[in-house]
């Protein structure tokens, strides 16, 4: 089994930051990535940022250099550092997980960018 806690979520004005953190736990050997995901009430779910095992990354276009995500290795721990925060970040936020074949994904974290 493969476990993913999301953590970091809260209210934040826009234009702060926030940092979320994602821990990994269980059989996660050979993994080939991880990322976060976001949904919005209302809308569909959308990739914020992937990386694969060998550190290459992706982003989604509406957060391009403003959002950052890294990793520690040493505590199986996925970030995302999410910077001048805009209203349309609102959202609930998924780790997730790409290994053998199959996705993980957390319970999610709620963050609320208010004005």
């Amino acid at each position: 089994q493969v476990q993913l806690v999301e953590s970091g979520g809260g209210l934040v004005q826009a234009g702060g930051s926030l940092r979320l953190s994602c821990a990994a736990s269980g059989n996660i050997f050979s993994i080939n990535a991880m990322g976060w995901y976001r949904q919005a009430p209302g809308k569909q779910r959308e990739l914020v940022a992937t990386m694969t095992s060998g550190g290459s990354t992706n982003y989604g276009d509406s957060v391009k250099g403003r959002f950052s995500i890294s990793r520690d290795n040493a505590k199986n721990t996925l970030y995302l550092q999410m910077n001048s925060l805009k209203l349309e970040d609102t959202a609930v936020y998924y780790c997730n997980l790409f290994r053998g074949g199959r996705l993980y994904w957390g319970n999610g974290t709620l963050v609320t960018v208010s004005s």
